[in-house]
């Protein structure tokens, strides 16, 4: 366990190593145009369906933690209790959220995601069932900080554009001000992680999340997928 002195260290260590990463995510074209509200509402129900492809593993993960832990971090079962707790139903308002917005909830419920989503749920699992379990929270670190910067922003100005109801924006709205609150609380937790074992791995993971989470996003958007292309190839 860290002292009071590595208190803020780990997480701002998490913070400094995986900034160019998250830098990258925010440049892809998709990220822009939700913010600027140039989306159409068949890309907003796009991104709701693979949004509850990944929520719905929230809860199995956290579990699947918690069930791994090795006797020195038993400390963080009541911390994994409390985010159960927070994301039980979190999938359910992404498929509210679908039907208010015109599209099918019970299609996406029986459907499968994509193969970029997939992908990313499946290193989770793999990173919580071969990996330190506790690297997991480079994936909450990536969903929620992603959550914080962007969701409410984004909200407002899909539905501006789009004008669509309220209660096709649970997902989005609760998530941006809940995760607020979870960063806090991912700090805390971060900051008592063994520095040399758990941090890396928890570096390694967001590293990693913040590539496939963006994989996701461009798989959303076939034309941005193109014009990045083009642009690389120009340069």
């Amino acid at each position: 366990m860290n002292t009071t002195e590595n208190f803020v260290s780990n997480f701002a260590e998490l913070t400094a190593r995986t900034a160019p990463d998250r830098a990258q995510l925010q440049t892809i074209p998709i990220i822009g145009r939700a913010l600027r509200g140039e989306v159409t509402r068949e890309l907003y129900l796009a991104f709701l369906t693979q949004a509850y492809h990944h929520v719905r593993h929230t809860v199995p993960l956290l579990m699947a933690v918690g069930a791994r832990l090795p006797a020195r971090q038993l400390w963080l079962q009541k911390e994994l209790a409390h985010y159960v707790e927070e994301e039980l139903g979190h999938d359910e308002w992404i498929l509210s959220d679908l039907a208010a917005a015109g599209g099918n909830a019970a299609a996406v419920r029986d459907g499968e995601p994509s193969s970029d989503t997939d992908a990313m749920v499946a290193y989770a699992y793999d990173t919580v069932m071969r990996r330190n379990p506790v690297a997991f929270f480079g994936m909450v670190y990536v969903l929620e900080g992603t959550s914080v910067a962007l969701a409410l922003n984004a909200a407002d100005a899909i539905q501006r554009t789009l004008g669509l109801p309220n209660k096709a924006f649970t997902y989005l709205r609760s998530h941006g001000s809940l995760d607020q609150q979870h960063i806090g609380d991912l700090a805390a937790i971060v900051d008592r992680f063994d520095r040399s074992t758990d941090l890396p791995a928890v570096v390694t993971c967001a590293r990693v999340m913040f590539r496939l989470y963006g994989n996701v996003f461009r798989s959303l958007d076939p034309a941005g997928i193109a014009g990045e292309l083009l642009l690389r190839g120009a340069a």
